[in-house]
């Protein structure tokens, strides 16, 4: 099992400024800030990253950014993925992949393949790929399941092919993954409202919205659960629940950017078609993290 990937990683969100411009001292900030508070590694360019809104350029220089201010010192994950086969197979030979440890390929959205379409499209990626793969099955985002069958399927055809994040926010879903995988197979939660449930059945941890801003307890709680200490893990759950509805309330990662806002990391820029937080909502954030 690759120890890498239990516990708490971060889909980092990539910080602008109020001209659009990506704000890379606040990024490293926002790296610095979760080593230091114990996020176990990150996750770079993924969906809360904005990564479908960032150009090819922007995305080396926020990679360029974050490995610097990491250092080597935690793991990294590139979000690598799309609904183009072939493209993304590009992508991965084109990227200097040498300072990551796994890319995160999400299903592919808007095209709606089939099981078996399904299946294809990540053998293909497997076998393009370097590095270690974490499928990232997310049906609210790309209108489509990847059953349990499929993704199984491919844990135990390919082996590079080490972990899955599952955001489908189904239970039962979880559950037959978690009952069904090989030994070494890696359940990661994608969905923050579920994530110690899912590690107390069996899951290896969690790649977090929330946990980039409150990294010291949302970490803590995941340990919590990997040693089975539900009671203490819930305390922190319960602490952090309202906030976890909050920042999904409207849109990620708008949510996110305001309580960065609030700690004073990064601005709440986001780039279009996405809006900022209403306001109403950063006033419910913002009472939130100031009592906190």
């Amino acid at each position: 099992m690759s120890n890498k990937f239990i516990g708490t990683g971060v889909a980092l969100v990539t910080p602008f400024k109020s001209d659009l411009s990506i704000d890379h001292d606040a990024l490293a900030n926002i790296v610095n800030f979760n080593i230091k508070n114990g996020t176990d590694y990150l996750v770079v360019c993924g969906t809360t990253g904005e990564s479908v809104t960032i150009t090819k350029q922007e995305k080396k220089d926020v990679i360029t950014t974050i490995s610097k201010a990491n250092n080597g010192r935690i793991p990294m994950v590139l979000g690598i993925g799309g609904n183009n086969t072939a493209q993304v197979i590009e992508e991965i030979k084109e990227t200097d992949l040498s300072v990551f440890d796994a890319i995160l390929s999400v299903s592919p959205y808007y095209s709606k393949p089939t099981q078996e379409g399904l299946y294809q499209h990540f053998k293909a990626i497997s076998q393009a790929c370097p590095i270690d793969v974490i499928l990232y099955n997310v049906p609210g985002r790309t209108s489509k399941n990847m059953e349990p069958e499929t993704t199984l399927r491919l844990a135990k055809d390919f082996k590079n092919i080490i972990g899955v994040k599952e955001a489908g926010n189904n239970v039962s879903q979880y559950l037959k993954l978690l009952k069904n995988k090989p030994k070494d197979f890696l359940v990661i939660s994608g969905d923050d409202d579920l994530a110690l449930g899912v590690v107390l059945a069996g899951g290896a941890g969690v790649i977090s919205v929330i946990g980039q801003a409150f990294p010291k307890e949302f970490s803590n709680m995941i340990r919590l659960g990997l040693k089975g200490d539900a009671k203490n893990a819930y305390n922190i759950h319960f602490k952090l629940m309202d906030v976890i509805g909050y920042i999904f309330e409207e849109n990620n990662p708008a949510g996110i950017k305001a309580v960065f806002q609030t700690l004073k990391l990064c601005e709440d820029v986001v780039r279009l078609p996405l809006v900022p937080a209403s306001n109403p909502l950063k006033a419910k954030i913002k009472e939130f993290v100031n009592n906190f």
